[in-house]
């Protein structure tokens, strides 16, 4: 039968043409996920959901691969050969970590970075406005907000002159997120006591060093170790009466007195964005990188309360939520 009787037929049957051959060249798209995180959290579901919104549809016209590092980083180069050997057609990274382990594995299939901390620094891409290769997406990194955070934690702690930073352990975006640290605790006349931490059994002892070198206050670095241990990381603070900070308002939400950094709910959003245009012939390299555009300020009232702590209201006017 050639195509001008199948046509027929199909409309003899009451079915579309135009249907029929949208059915048949409609493709299911296959996107690998890779983290060094235990599992699918809020970030992940608003990444498909936003998706959903641009027309795919898991388990119709998309499919997602997921792949979890379980906080174990030498995993993430076998997975990330795991997602080339299905033949993807795009890998999304969530951290610097599992961004290298993508561009180590391939050089064609697209990469689209939902969060990293510096891929121009760490060689990832050639610059934001041109990244050069199968590498875009979102960097997670803002030079300006290792200052705010100090200057939000002297405004809620005035005394505060000596500053815990917890850090991932080898995390390759840490020499630069302490080198923005140390620059502005400089200039504030502030003492940074810098922990390095990459599994559960190293926090307490961290915590027991920031205890002996009197530490007042506690900055916590947003990467998927300290994202997955947030609770035990708040405990432990609790316990020394350590007001922390976090990156990202996850770290709230577990009891943290407050957070302040990028909005990951719209870099996931702005991520599935750069995949639909993938998907529609837009080359990586002709897709800049961006840097975050909204920030959020949570403050946790709970956690202050417990603290002894009064929130000044310059800084409750900045916030964008208060958890009571």
């Amino acid at each position: 039968m050639n195509r001008r009787d199948t046509l027929l037929a199909l409309i003899a049957l009451g079915a579309s043409p135009l249907a029929a051959e949208a059915q048949q060249t409609d493709k299911v798209w296959r996107i690998g996920y890779l983290s060094n995180a235990s599992g699918q959290s809020g970030l992940t579901e608003t990444f498909s959901a936003e998706l959903g919104k641009l027309g795919y549809v898991e388990g119709r016209n998309m499919l997602i691969e997921y792949r979890w590092g379980m906080n174990e980083e030498e995993r993430l180069a076998e997975l990330a050969a795991e997602l080339v050997q299905l033949k993807v057609d795009v890998i999304v990274t969530q951290a610097q970590q599992a961004l290298l382990a993508a561009k180590q594995a391939t050089s064609t299939i697209p990469i689209v970075i939902a969060t990293a901390a510096d891929p121009v620094g760490s060689g990832m891409v050639a610059s934001l406005a041109r990244p050069g290769g199968n590498i875009t997406g979102m960097t997670f990194m803002s030079s300006e907000l290792s200052g705010k955070r100090i200057q939000l934690l002297r405004e809620i702690v005035p005394r505060a002159t000596r500053v815990a930073v917890l850090v991932i352990k080898g995390g390759p975006a840490v020499p630069m997120f302490l080198a923005q640290m140390q620059g502005v605790a400089k200039q504030t006349g502030t003492a940074l006591i810098v922990e390095h931490v990459n599994e559960v059994a190293a926090l307490d002892s961290a915590f027991d060093s920031m205890r002996r070198q009197r530490t007042q206050v506690l900055i916590v670095q947003s990467n998927p170790f300290s994202t997955d241990n947030r609770k035990r990381i708040v405990e432990l603070a609790a316990k020394q009466h350590l007001p922390t900070i976090f990156e990202v308002r996850a770290g709230v939400d577990a009891g943290a007195l407050i957070s302040y950094g990028p909005d990951l709910l719209a870099m996931y959003r702005r991520a599935a964005y750069y995949v639909d245009r993938i998907f529609k012939g837009t080359k990586p390299a002709d897709l800049p990188v961006e840097q975050p555009t909204k920030f959020e300020m949570i403050v946790n009232l709970k956690t202050a309360k417990a603290l002894g702590i009064k929130i000044p209201q310059s800084v409750l006017i900045r916030a964008d939520e208060v958890i009571q």
